[in-house]
């Protein structure tokens, strides 16, 4: 059976529980057994390793806290990791507290200065891009780093502080098995279309605005 037979009879078997139609236990489990299957062999064929480009975007909050997962994710199977701010930086928050308890098993650089209506400063705020992504090459071409986070990466791309090309021919730059994410509202379609895996955090309430909360302790840093 192809790959493509296989996703297919996998979304027609479904996930089982209420969603299936048998009624009888025999029917579900005889169901299940046969998802199980294709699920086994789903897996046993896709079995590339490479180093990804992730990209969480979006005008929903989340994706600096996707981010961070695959961060702990990462240091949680002893790899070292980087992380580079992009506009933000002059507070530390509650993640880079957190994350001292690593040591040097991460690096964490918060190379900006805050909202452009904070800076008010185009060409402080252009010059602070141009060092943080000096920086963000250097993690990206050591090999000893397994998963580079660039945070807000897409915010300075959306800005016109930096240029989707000299990224993108930047990410390339990195080992064949190193991982990098690229979190921020509006990522160029130039950037989705390097990327293996894209998620768009999409909006639907946000505290903030709907009942006027400001920014509180662990919840937005």
């Amino acid at each position: 059976m192809s790959t493509k037979d296989l996703d297919q009879s996998a979304a027609e078997l479904g996930m089982g529980g209420k969603l299936a139609p048998e009624p009888d236990d025999a029917g579900y489990r005889k169901r299940m057994e046969r998802r199980q299957q294709v699920q086994k062999q789903r897996v046993e064929e896709r079995n590339k390793e490479k180093g990804l480009i992730l990209v969480f975007t979006g005008q929903g909050k989340g994706k600096t806290t996707a981010g961070l997962g695959l961060v702990l994710r990462m240091l949680g199977h002893g790899e070292r990791v980087a992380i580079v701010q992009f506009i933000k930086g002059g507070w530390e928050p509650g993640e880079a507290r957190a994350l001292k308890a690593f040591g040097d098993q991460v690096r964490w650089h918060a190379l900006g200065e805050g909202f452009t209506w904070e800076t008010q400063d185009r060409e402080r705020d252009q010059q602070l891009v141009e060092t943080a992504w000096k920086t963000a090459l250097e993690y990206l071409r050591d090999e000893a780093v397994k998963l580079v986070l660039l945070d807000e990466l897409n915010v300075a791309l959306k800005l016109g502080y930096i240029d989707a090309d000299t990224v993108i021919t930047g990410l390339r730059e990195r080992p064949a098995l190193t991982h990098v994410a690229v979190t921020g509202r509006g990522a160029p379609a130039e950037l989705v279309d390097a990327a293996d895996l894209v998620t768009e955090m999409t909006l639907i309430y946000h505290p903030f605005r709907e009942q006027g909360v400001k920014a509180q302790m662990g919840i937005e840093f």
